[in-house]
């Protein structure tokens, strides 16, 4: 842990970088920086992708992107950088949101769902990137009711001098706006591409904060230089980034919930029993059905 004496020779408290590994999610190859075998979580944080890819012109879009998986007790996030996602669940859900946007979704008791490139992306080709995060619900929460929540760039505030980069969730602090998105745990979140003026930002006091370049170089004050495809993990503090014109940004911190996280595949429970029932009740159909054809 960073000591108060480093505070007082205005170092920032940055507790570790970790490089992000390129790994194969199925046909998809995609940088991960959690987890790692030395790191399980940043507890909320479960799960990180960096996903970026180009898709030919006159690709099948039913065989791009994620088919229908099932998911409980978490929420996937997914931040869009260029391209969108088309989103469908069995809950009915079924919207796309395109590049600067983010999707948001409280699984809960669980859903299956879908997470394609647009049909418009396939049929003209483009580049998708993104990053889908996972952050832990409490035990309290994980059997809710699921909640979808798509937000387009054109409803998200800006960063102070920084146009492009949106503040999603929460408050950065620094008399900025606050993110509209509220799941059903409280984070802070901010992403998008940044121009050359200072971007600050605040994690508050108990929470794990997260920085990342997807592309892009710069510096945090008092700290020094942050490359891209590294996670850089944040204790409390302000903190201040200097980055190149053009660099994609991310950005993410909440508390940790300090419970016993025990993980099956797309289940994040507490315990082995409840692993069992998920996937018990998977099988079974209780978290519903999902017929992608019938959802154009």
């Amino acid at each position: 842990m960073v000591t108060w004496s480093l505070f007082k020779q205005g170092i920032m408290p940055v507790l570790r970088a970790l490089p992000a590994h390129e790994v194969m999610m199925g046909p998809h190859p995609v940088k991960q920086p959690i987890p790692t075998q030395s790191v399980d979580q940043i507890d909320p944080f479960l799960l990180i992708h960096h996903h970026r890819s180009t898709i030919a012109p006159g690709t099948d879009r039913w065989d791009a992107g994620v088919g229908p998986h099932p998911h409980r007790g978490f929420s996937p996030i997914t931040f869009m950088w260029e391209g969108g996602v088309h989103h469908r669940d069995s809950r009915g859900n079924n919207s796309v949101v395109g590049g600067g946007g983010v999707q948001w979704t409280d699984v809960g008791m669980g859903i299956i769902h879908s997470e394609r490139p647009p049909a418009e992306l396939c049929e003209n080709g483009g580049v998708q990137e993104i990053i889908q995060i996972w952050v832990n619900l409490p035990k309290a929460n994980k059997m809710m009711e699921p909640v979808y929540l798509p937000f387009q760039k054109e409803e998200l505030p800006s960063a102070h001098g920084h146009p492009e980069l949106k503040i999603v969730s929460g408050d950065l602090g620094h008399d900025q706006a606050v993110g509209p998105l509220k799941g059903a745990y409280p984070v802070t979140s901010a992403h998008g591409v940044a121009t050359t003026a200072p971007f600050s930002f605040t994690v508050k006091e108990g929470e794990n904060g997260l920085f990342y370049l997807l592309s892009g170089a710069g510096r945090l004050e008092g700290y020094g230089l942050v490359e891209n495809a590294m996670l850089y993990h944040l204790d409390a503090g302000d903190y201040t980034a200097h980055l190149e014109e053009g660099s994609k940004v991310f950005f993410i911190a909440a508390a940790p919930i300090g419970e016993k996280v025990e993980s099956y595949g797309p289940f994040v429970m507490t315990n082995q029993t409840e692993i069992m029932e998920a996937m018990r009740d998977y099988q079974m159909g209780k978290m519903g059905y999902l017929v992608e054809r019938d959802m154009p």
